[in-house]
C-alpha cells in the first residue's frame, strides 16, 4: 500500500477525469496514467480520505475498442460506444484498484437521477454506504440510455452536483491545462495562471474557451459553471493539470497548484440557506418534549419516537415544520418518510420500523445533517 500523506486538507474528495486526461491526448486509454492517478488515490485512501471518481472516456473507450477513428453523429451509435467502452473503462479501472486491495463501484447517472428527489436521495443514500464501507465509486452519466443529446461538458456538471450530492470538501477537476489563464496560452505566450478565484463573472467566462483536443465533451467554460455549482454548495474546486506529477495528492495537501476557487459558504451555512430559502415546507411534525430538548439543545436527530402528531402532505425527501408541543417552530428538515409512513411509525421505536412498515429508509425521521435548528 502507498504511502499516506503526512497531512491533507479535506475527508471527503470529488476527482472528476476528463477524457483528454485519461488518454494523455491520444485517440486511446493511457494505461499508464490512469494507474498513477489510481495509485495517488489509494495513497489517500490509505490515509482516511473518501475518494468519489467521476470518470469520463466511456466514449473513446467504445471508440478504441471497436476501431472507430471519428466520433459519429447519430445517437444511437454514440449510445453505442458508450455501452462498449463504460463496461472497458470499468475493466481497467477495477483491475487498478485492485492492485491496492481497494474494492470499487460502478454508478451510472443520469441528470433526471439528480432532479428527481426522492432519486436524488436514493442516490446520496447509495454513495454513502459505498464510502462508509471504503469502497470507491466510480461515476459516470448513462449515455448508453439517455434519450437526450449528449451534451457538452455533462460530467463537469455531474462532478459538481455529485460534490453537493456527498457534500465533499474539495472537487479536484483534471484537464489538459494547468488552470484557468488570463488569456488562452496556447496563442498568448503572455498568458498568465490566474491562481485563485473568489467572484466568477462575465469577464472570467470570457476567458474560458472551448475544448481543442477533440477528445473531451467540454471546455474550460463549463469547468468554470461546475466550479460555481460546487463552491455554491460549499466546496472548495480546483481546476489542474492530470499530467503534473502527484496532481492529487499536492492538492489535497493544500499546495497550491493550477486554479483554486473559494467556496462562496461552509457545508453548515450552505444547507442553512438551502433549508431556510428553498422550497417551502410541505408538512408539520410535531414533537414532544424529549424530543424538542434532544433536537435543540444536543444536536441530535429526530427520531420516529418522539412524534406526537402529523399534519400536512409530503413525500420523502420533502421539508417539514417540526413544532413543539406549544405550537412554535423550532427546527426545519427533511423528513426521510412520507405523511402516510409517518403516521404509522409515529410515537414507535427505530427498530420497529422495518416490522411495521416491511422496509427501513433510515433509522431518523429527520437526521441531523439535514437540519437546521431555529433557535437554540
Amino acid at each position: 500500500m502507498p504511502t499516506p500523506p503526512t497531512s491533507f486538507s479535506c475527508r471527503r474528495l470529488v476527482l472528476k477525469l476528463g477524457t483528454s486526461v485519461l488518454t494523455a491526448g491520444s485517440p486511446q486509454l493511457n494505461r499508464p496514467r490512469m494507474l498513477d492517478i489510481v495509485r495517488q488515490c489509494a495513497r489517500l485512501h490509505a490515509a482516511g480520505v473518501e475518494v468519489v471518481v467521476v470518470s469520463s472516456a466511456a466514449i473513446t473507450a467504445g471508440r478504441e475498442r471497436l476501431g472507430q477513428r471519428s466520433l459519429p453523429v447519430a445517437m444511437p451509435a454514440k449510445q453505442m460506444l458508450a455501452a462498449v467502452g463504460q463496461s472497458r473503462l470499468m475493466a481497467h479501472y477495477e483491475q487498478f484498484f485492485d492492485i491496492y486491495g481497494i474494492v470499487v463501484g460502478q454508478v451510472l447517472l443520469t441528470r433526471s437521477d439528480l432532479d428527481d428527489r426522492n432519486r436524488y436521495l436514493n442516490a446520496r443514500d447509495m454513495l454513502q454506504a459505498l464510502l462508509a464501507a471504503g469502497i470507491v465509486p466510480i461515476i459516470n452519466e448513462n449515455d448508453a440510455i439517455s434519450t437526450e443529446e449528449i451534451k457538452l461538458g455533462d460530467n463537469d456538471n455531474l462532478s459538481a452536483l455529485v460534490s453537493n450530492l456527498v457534500e465533499a470538501e474539495l472537487l479536484l477537476i483534471l484537464t489538459d491545462q494547468p488552470g484557468l489563464f488570463t488569456a488562452d496560452p496556447r496563442t498568448d505566450p503572455a498568458a498568465q495562471l490566474i491562481t485563485e478565484v473568489e467572484q466568477i463573472d462575465d469577464e472570467l467566462h470570457a476567458l474560458a474557451g472551448g475544448s481543442r483536443s477533440g477528445l473531451g465533451t467540454g471546455g474550460m467554460s463549463t469547468k468554470l459553471a461546475a466550479a460555481d455549482l460546487a463552491r455554491r454548495g460549499g466546496a472548495e474546486v480546483v481546476i489542474a493539470a492530470g499530467a503534473v506529477e502527484e496532481v492529487v495528492v499536492r492538492v489535497v495537501q493544500g499546495e497550491r497548484v493550477g486554479t483554486r476557487f473559494t467556496p462562496l459558504a461552509n457545508r453548515l451555512e450552505s444547507r442553512k440557506r438551502w433549508l431556510l430559502g428553498g422550497p417551502a415546507p410541505a408538512g408539520r411534525v410535531t414533537v414532544d418534549d424529549g424530543a424538542a430538548t434532544a433536537l435543540v439543545s444536543q444536536g441530535r436527530s429526530l427520531l420516529p419516537v418522539g412524534v406526537v402528531s402529523v399534519e400536512g402532505q409530503f413525500e420523502r425527501g420533502d421539508t417539514v415544520r417540526i413544532c413543539n408541543r406549544a405550537g412554535r417552530e423550532i427546527a426545519r428538515g427533511l423528513t426521510r418518510y412520507g405523511v402516510v409512513s409517518l403516521k404509522l411509525i409515529q410515537g414507535r421505536r427505530s427498530e420497529e420500523i422495518a416490522g411495521i412498515l416491511g422496509y427501513e429508509n433510515s433509522p431518523e425521521l429527520v437526521h441531523r445533517d439535514d437540519l437546521v435548528v431555529l433557535y437554540s
